[in-house]
C-alpha cells in the first residue's frame, strides 16, 4: 500500500454540513475550501446520515430501516432509493458549481466520505436483530462490498468532476469494534473483539481496492497501534487536547512521511473569537512539543474541524471552514514564521 499524494497547504472539512438544503451547503463548502468535499446533510432524515447513505454505497448488500436505525435486507427498498436519489442530488450540485467556475477537468482536489467497514457493520442490523458485526462471514461481506461501492462512486465523481478523488473512511466506531465493546443485543451473547491486526488487513485490502488516497477518520481516542499498520492512510482527529500518546503517535506517523489531518477548529461556535491565525500558532507549537521540524506543517499536516458541522448554526458553519481554509493556508505559506 503506497501513499498516493495529498494537497498540502489547505483546510478541509470533516464533511457533514447543518440543514437541508444540499445546495446552500454545496455553496459554502466550495466557496471557502479549495479541497473541498461533497456535502452530508443528515438533517433530511433516514438515508442521508453516516450510516444510511451507506444503502446507496454497498454493492449487493441492500439495506433498509429497522426498528431502531438500519438492516441489511433482501431486495432494494424505499431506503436505498431515497439514499441514492439524494447522493445524486448531492453530486448534482457540485458538478453545477464547478462548471460554473471552471473547475471540472482541472485535477483539483475533492474529498468523498462513507462510513468505513467496521462502523457500518457496528451500526447495520442483520435480519435476527444481531449487529452484523457479530457475523464474521457478513463483517467481510460489508468490507467487500464497501471496497466496491467506494472504488464506482470514485469513478463517478472523476467523471463529472474530473478531479483528484480523495476518500474519507469514516470510523467513530473503531475502537469499540478493536475493545469488544460494541453493545451486542443482550448481554449474554456479547460481540467479540476484532484484534487490531485483523481489523488493519481488511482496511489494507479496501484501501487497495480503492486505489485513491484514504484518510481514516476517527473522532474517537485516536488508535496509534492501528494506524502503524496502514502505512500510506492519512490520519483524521480532534486534536483538541491531545495527549502523550498523541504525540508519540503524531511524531511516528510524521516521521514516517504520514499526513495528519488535524482537527483544530471547533464544530461549534466558541465562546470567543477564533482567528485562523490562533489555530496555525497552536499547531506549530504542538509541533515544537513533538521535536519535529516545522517543515512538516506545510508538507504532512492539513487543517480540518474537530468533527462534523451538522450541529452547528450555518453561520458558525461558514465561519469554521473559513477559518480552516485560512489556518492551512498559513501552515503551507511559511511555518517557521508563526
Amino acid at each position: 500500500m503506497t501513499a498516493p499524494a495529498l494537497p498540502t497547504g489547505v483546510g478541509t472539512g470533516v464533511g457533514s454540513m447543518p440543514g437541508t438544503d444540499a445546495r446552500a451547503a454545496a455553496e459554502v463548502v466550495n466557496g471557502e475550501l479549495d479541497f473541498a468535499h461533497l456535502v452530508e446533510l443528515p438533517g433530511r432524515g433516514i438515508g442521508s446520515d453516516l450510516i444510511g447513505r451507506m444503502a446507496a454505497i454497498l454493492v449487493d448488500l441492500p439495506m433498509d430501516t429497522a426498528t431502531w436505525g438500519y438492516r441489511l435486507a433482501q431486495r432494494h427498498s424505499r431506503l436505498a432509493r431515497r439514499a441514492a436519489d439524494l447522493l445524486a442530488e448531492d453530486l448534482d450540485v457540485v458538478e453545477e458549481l464547478w462548471e460554473t467556475a471552471g473547475f471540472v477537468g482541472t485535477g483539483r482536489p475533492f474529498k468523498v466520505q462513507v462510513a468505513g467497514p467496521f462502523t457500518t457493520a457496528a451500526s447495520v442490523e442483520l435480519a435476527n436483530g444481531q449487529r452484523v458485526l457479530k457475523d464474521h462471514g457478513a463483517v467481510r461481506d460489508i468490507v467487500e462490498s464497501t471496497a466496491e461501492g467506494v472504488r464506482a462512486h470514485v469513478a463517478e465523481v472523476e467523471r463529472r468532476l474530473g478531479a483528484r478523488v480523495v476518500v474519507q473512511l469514516d470510523e467513530p466506531m473503531i475502537g469499540q469494534v478493536i475493545d469488544g465493546t460494541v453493545k451486542p443485543l443482550t448481554r449474554f451473547d456479547p460481540i467479540r473483539a476484532i484484534p487490531v491486526v485483523e481489523v488493519a488487513r481488511a482496511l489494507t485490502e479496501l484501501v487497495d481496492h480503492v486505489g485513491a488516497p484514504v484518510i481514516l477518520h476517527d473522532c474517537g481516542r485516536p488508535r496509534w497501534g492501528l494506524l502503524d499498520h496502514l502505512p500510506g492512510v492519512a490520519y483524521s482527529i480532534d486534536l483538541t487536547t491531545p495527549s502523550a500518546t498523541d504525540l508519540d503517535g503524531i511524531g511516528a506517523l510524521v516521521d514516517r512521511g504520514g499526513v495528519l489531518f488535524a482537527g483544530r477548529v471547533p464544530s461549534t461556535a466558541p465562546d470567543r473569537p477564533l482567528a485562523a491565525e490562533h489555530v496555525a500558532t497552536e499547531l506549530a507549537a504542538l509541533t515544537d512539543r513533538i521535536g519535529l521540524n516545522r517543515k512538516v506543517l506545510a508538507d504532512n499536516v492539513l487543517v480540518t474541524p474537530t468533527c462534523g458541522l451538522a450541529g452547528a448554526s450555518a453561520s458558525w458553519a461558514k465561519s469554521a471552514l473559513a477559518i480552516t481554509a485560512e489556518a492551512g493556508q498559513l501552515l503551507g505559506s511559511d511555518p517557521s514564521a508563526l
